[in-house]
């Protein structure tokens, strides 16, 4: 990597940052987005990896500020913010830190903004990517753990719930946006993987809603 210094500086900077960043949007988060970057990038030849990895890197930096103060900071806008400013204190090319910025800038899926840089693209299906599968499962239900929600309900109490509510299950979130993600993918590996993922998780919800009712 041409700029691993300035990498491993910001890695410890990060790390500390997300410690208050909210349920499913940790350190952990990040390391498997880096990870699921890394599966998209051997498809995307493209894509500049280096500007890819320290957006992954980066993509989060403003949850801390998002959670706290209860969704009216943007993380991904003013997240773009805070990133650049964070690759400029490394000294880093300015086109560089404005790449890494733009990619962070539209990774979120509901903003419904979408990225128009190949690195922009494998960001975001890397970071939509770990909300599918097993570790999607696992993020949802901590996060309705979080809310106080149910462990399971109906489609029709799920959908007719209100956010953050006690009906707020993990199954609402998969009804309402982790199921429609495959389509949103932007990369023919991010559109491949996150179907099998949703197959995971359909074929879950189907076995939890069986065994409870």
């Amino acid at each position: 990597m041409k700029y691993q210094k300035a990498f491993n500086a910001l890695n410890l900077k990060l790390r500390a940052l997300l410690l208050d960043s909210g349920a499913g949007h940790d350190y952990d988060h990040t390391l498997r987005v880096m990870k699921n970057a890394g599966l998209l990038l051997s498809e995307e030849p493209e894509a500049d990896g280096e500007t890819v990895i320290f957006a992954a890197l980066l993509h989060d930096c403003a949850r801390p500020e998002e959670h706290a103060s209860k969704g009216k900071v943007c993380h991904a806008r003013r997240g773009a913010e805070i990133a650049f400013e964070l690759l400029q204190q490394q000294g880093l090319p300015l086109e560089f830190c404005k790449a890494v910025s733009e990619a962070v800038r539209t990774h979120r899926y509901r903003d419904g903004i979408r990225p128009c840089t190949p690195e922009g693209k494998v960001l975001f299906d890397a970071d939509k990517l770990d909300s599918l599968g097993a570790v999607g499962l696992g993020r949802a239900f901590l996060f309705a753990g979080a809310c106080g929600a149910r462990v399971h309900n109906t489609a029709e109490e799920a959908l007719a719930g209100e956010p953050y509510g006690v009906e707020d299950t993990a199954y609402r979130e998969y009804l309402v946006k982790l199921r429609h993600l495959p389509d949103a993918m932007l990369t023919p590996a991010g559109r491949r993987l996150g179907k099998e993922r949703v197959e995971f998780m359909t074929a879950f919800f189907e076995r939890l809603d069986g065994e409870i009712r």
